[in-house]
């Protein structure tokens, strides 16, 4: 039987990723697995069509940003070990998605990937593109995908 160690779960605060932190509470439970949440801040661009924001106002913003998913990802910590004898670690890290969270299943040696889907469909998932399904293609461990 499967039984990871080191447990991926990229959070974007929704109620989709709620599902997947849930699946991976019930699996390191089962596994005495660490969980290592994640949050990816997405890289603001300095121009849009023909206007430019100072540098200085989008490094304000990233850091605002960051800040903040930190401040949320230590409260949901603090709910998952409060009432569970888990290995929970937390981080924030600006990027590209995907990117991020696949340089960061290699670092921390994460044997298992657990992602929310948001089930975009159609025109959507093609100009929206999807995070979940290039972390699929790319992890070198399984991903188990929360609907």
């Amino acid at each position: 039987m499967f039984a990871p160690k080191n447990i991926l779960v990229p959070t974007d605060f929704s109620e989709f990723s709620e599902r997947a932190i849930g699946l991976a509470i019930e699996i390191a439970e089962g596994t005495n697995a660490k969980i290592h949440l994640l949050h990816v801040v997405d890289k603001l661009q300095q121009c849009v069509m023909d206007y430019c924001f100072p540098a200085d106002e989008i490094q304000k913003i990233e850091s605002g940003s960051i800040k903040e998913a930190a401040k949320k990802l230590r409260e949901e910590v603090q709910k998952i070990v409060q009432s569970r004898k888990l290995d929970v670690t937390c981080d924030v890290k600006a990027g590209v998605s995907y990117e991020v969270i696949l340089k960061e299943q290699r670092e921390k040696k994460a044997d298992l990937v657990v992602i929310a889907s948001h089930g975009r469909t159609g025109i959507m998932k093609n100009l929206i593109g999807s995070v979940t399904e290039r972390v699929v293609r790319g992890a070198s461990c399984p991903v188990l995908v929360a609907r």
